[in-house]
């Protein structure tokens, strides 16, 4: 692996840290509230503007055709910025590298480019209330209407990220209950004001409405909206799925910059020898995903593959998170009960923290990532599954 930037890629990163350090709002409010989701659509505009929103993205959709390295190395001078977690994550980091891969030309078309300035902003809508990580025990459905040339989606999702403020959505139905579990699942699109779709908030541990239910009576959605082949919806579903766990969603940078922000508050505060280990830990966890990230880059740009690779970059971000959180409101202490104006941070360790303890559950459970571990890398015996009679 090697750390030496081109001359090209140097004077890349110098222009994002400027145009960051002049442009990044900062903290915004909650995207999870109304007036926040409105902030942060406003600074997708921003970024969309000047072409900083979807940087790897060809330049006539608004990107700058950028490397996979030039991607990662402004994600670290956006996060090392300061600038508020993107309210288009779910269309940009998600669906969009599948609509790449999978996407019909008229789907490329209609989606792509008001995912760049927030204009579209899109849920992922995977699990439901008996189904969890477990994809494949999806019930909802969906049959076919020939008559419309088309599909009525039934059933309800669950947790899903963005609902109450996005404007569509896209999850998996069953297209055939006869298939085997794996089998027979499609993968649609859909508008959320569709005529049969009732949104229905959930309110998060910090009292947010940041995840939604959505319950599907009766929805018609034509072929055109159909991502890959029907009945394909699996394999479409798993190349999100790798997309989410591994290199796109969890930037090494936003766990840097956190780290960064864990050793001026210990500054601050002189902390004592305990939490001076947790701050050590926490910089030495954080460096090392970057270095193993970097790795990653190489092998991609490569030829190479995150394969299910991609569940262990998942535990490993999910543990950092919580522990250096940990660590913060260890410095804290009775601070850490303070939220909002005249709080440490406005009370924005504790709102990460709480945060932090999803990152176990989303994005798969790390019960299921242990689980892939377990039997793709380390060839270790299936686990049995209690459902099967002996």
């Amino acid at each position: 692996m090697s750390m030496k930037f081109t001359a090209d890629e140097s004077a890349f990163r110098a222009e994002a840290r400027q145009w960051l350090g002049e442009n990044s709002p900062g903290r915004l409010p909650s995207m999870d509230t109304e007036n926040g989701a409105r902030a942060h659509r406003q600074w997708e505009r921003t970024l969309a503007a000047s072409r900083w929103s979807v940087v790897a993205w060809p330049e006539d959709l608004g990107g700058r055709d950028a490397s996979l390295t030039e991607w990662v190395i402004f994600e670290e001078e956006y996060y090392r910025s300061g600038a508020p977690t993107r309210i288009s994550q779910n269309g940009i980091s998600l669906l969009a590298p599948i609509l790449f891969q999978h996407g019909t030309a008229d789907q490329q078309a209609r989606y792509l480019q008001p995912m760049t300035d927030g204009s579209e902003v899109w849920a992922q809508a995977w699990s439901e209330p008996e189904a969890g990580s477990d994809l494949a025990s999806i019930r909802s459905r969906a049959s076919r209407d020939d008559e419309r040339g088309g599909w009525i989606l039934s059933g309800q999702k669950t947790w899903s990220s963005r609902a109450p403020w996005a404007d569509r959505g896209f999850g998996l139905f069953r297209t055939d209950p006869q298939a085997e579990r794996h089998r027979g699942l499609t993968y649609f699109l859909f508008p959320l004001d569709a005529e049969g779709v009732t949104v229905r908030p959930i309110g998060q541990l910090d009292g947010d409405a940041g995840f939604g239910e959505i319950f599907f009576d009766d929805v018609f959605v034509s072929d055109d909206d159909v991502l890959g082949a029907p009945g394909d919806g699996w394999r479409v579903a798993m190349s999100t799925a790798g997309n989410e766990r591994g290199l796109s969603l969890r930037s090494p940078g936003r766990f840097c910059a956190a780290v960064d922000r864990l050793v001026a508050l210990w500054n601050e505060r002189d902390a004592d020898s305990a939490a001076t280990s947790g701050v050590v830990d926490s910089w030495i966890a954080a460096q090392a995903y970057r270095l193993y990230t970097w790795g990653t880059v190489e092998n991609l740009s490569g030829g190479g593959d995150i394969g299910a690779y991609g569940s262990v970059n998942k535990l490993f971000w999910s543990q950092l998170d919580i522990g250096l959180h940990e660590t913060a409101l260890e410095l804290l202490g009775p601070d850490a009960e303070l939220r909002g104006e005249g709080a440490p941070a406005d009370g924005a360790w504790a709102d990460d923290y709480l945060f932090s303890l999803a990152g176990p559950i989303y994005a798969g459970t790390n019960e299921i990532q242990r689980n892939i571990v377990a039997e793709r890398i380390l060839g270790l015996p299936r686990e049995i599954d209690a459902r099967k009679k002996p």
